[in-house]
C-alpha cells in the first residue's frame, strides 16, 4: 500500500492489536514460540481520543491493561469470534505524544484517532485540536507516519450512521498535516457512500472494517448461536462489537460492491481473516492491503505464516 510515496506494505495490524506503541500484551510473549510474531507487519497504534478516557478497560500508568483477562473482552476461540467493549480506554493524545515513543519509530506506521464528543460541532473541534497537537510533534518523527481516523468504534455511545456526515469536514481538517489520511469504517457503511468519501482530496485510502455492533446484520449473523440466549455477555457495557469469522463473507461482499460502485482509492481491509487463504480471498475481492486483528488471540500460531506468505506473494 503506497500512500503519498510512503510504502506501508501489504499487511497492517488492526488498530490496537499491539497496543499504543507496539509494546503488545502479556500473552504475546507467552505465544511467541508458537508463531505469534508481528515482524513484517505495519504497526497501527491503538486508537486514542483527544482527552483521557476511562472506557471499560482499566489501564496501568504505562497505559497497558490492569486486568490479565479484561472484563470488557470475551473470546470464543472454538467459534473463531471475539466480542469487545473496551471503549477506547486511554490517557489522551497529549500524554501519548509526550512519551516520544511514536517519534522514535524507524518504520512507517499509523496513528489512530477518534473524536468522541456528544455532538458534531464538538467532535469536529476535537479533531481540529488533535490535528493542531499533531502538527506540534510531527517534525520530531523519525519515520513516515499516517493518520487513521476512526469513525466506527461501537463502544463509545456513538453510531457510525451519525458520524459519516462528518467525514468530509474531518478530512478537510486533517489535510493540513500533509500525511496519508485513512478514514476507518465498519461494514454498515454503504459501498456507494464509501466511494463518494474516497473522492475527497484528503482521503488517501479507506480502512474497512471495524467490529460489527452487537445485533447488527441479524439475517447474516446468527447471534443466538454465537451467544446462546441472544444476550450479549457484555450487555452492561453496551453490547460490544463482534470480530472474527462471521465478518469475512460480509467483508468480501462489501469489497466487491465497493469496486463495482467505482471506488478506486486503495482499501486496507480486514475482518475474519484467520488464515492465509482468507487473506488471499480478501485481496481477490478488491483489497490493496489487509490487516490482522483478532487472529492474534483466536489463531496466534498462524500469524507468522500469514505475514510471511503475504509479503512473499506481494513483493
Amino acid at each position: 500500500m503506497l500512500l503519498k510515496g510512503i510504502d506501508f506494505g501489504p499487511i497492517c495490524g488492526a488498530s490496537g492489536v499491539q497496543g499504543f506503541f507496539g509494546e503488545g500484551y502479556w500473552y504475546h510473549r507467552v505465544l511467541k514460540p508458537v508463531g505469534l510474531d508481528f515482524r513484517g507487519m505495519t504497526f497501527v497504534a491503538k486508537t486514542t481520543t483527544l482527552n483521557p478516557r476511562k472506557g471499560n478497560m482499566p489501564l496501568r500508568r504505562n497505559f497497558t491493561p490492569c486486568e490479565i483477562l479484561p472484563e470488557s473482552i470475551v473470546v470464543r476461540p472454538l467459534k473463531g469470534i471475539a466480542l469487545n467493549a473496551v471503549g477506547l480506554s486511554g490517557p489522551g493524545a497529549k500524554a501519548l505524544f509526550e512519551q516520544q515513543l511514536w517519534q522514535r519509530r524507524k518504520e512507517p506506521f499509523f496513528i489512530s484517532f477518534m473524536s468522541v464528543a456528544e455532538n458534531p460541532t464538538l467532535r469536529i473541534e476535537e479533531l481540529a485540536a488533535f490535528v493542531e497537537l499533531f502538527h506540534k510533534y510531527l517534525p520530531h518523527f523519525k519515520a513516515p507516519v499516517g493518520l487513521q481516523i476512526n469513525y466506527s468504534c461501537p463502544n463509545v455511545g456513538l453510531h457510525m450512521e451519525e458520524l459519516v456526515h462528518e467525514v468530509k469536514s474531518g478530512l478537510d481538517i486533517a489535510f493540513s498535516l500533509k500525511i496519508p489520511v485513512v478514514p476507518k469504517f465498519n461494514l454498515m457503511l454503504p459501498a456507494e457512500t464509501a466511494a463518494d468519501i474516497a473522492e475527497h482530496r484528503a482521503c488517501d485510502a479507506l480502512c474497512i472494517s471495524n467490529t460489527i455492533p452487537w445485533g447488527q446484520f441479524p439475517d447474516r449473523i446468527d447471534w443466538n448461536t454465537l451467544f446462546p440466549g441472544g444476550k450479549s455477555p457484555l450487555e452492561r457495557f453496551g453490547g460490544g462489537g463482534l470480530s472474527g469469522k462471521p465478518l469475512l463473507p460480509l467483508l468480501l461482499e462489501w469489497l466487491i460492491a465497493a469496486r463495482e460502485s467505482g471506488l478506486k482509492k486503495q482499501i486496507n481491509a480486514g475482518g475474519g481473516i484467520l488464515s492465509l487463504r482468507d487473506a488471499e480471498r480478501v485481496f481477490q475481492a478488491g483489497a490493496d492491503s489487509v490487516f490482522l486483528g483478532s487472529i492474534a488471540f483466536l489463531r496466534p500460531w498462524r500469524i507468522r505464516k500469514i505475514i510471511s506468505g503475504i509479503n512473499s506473494q506481494r513483493a
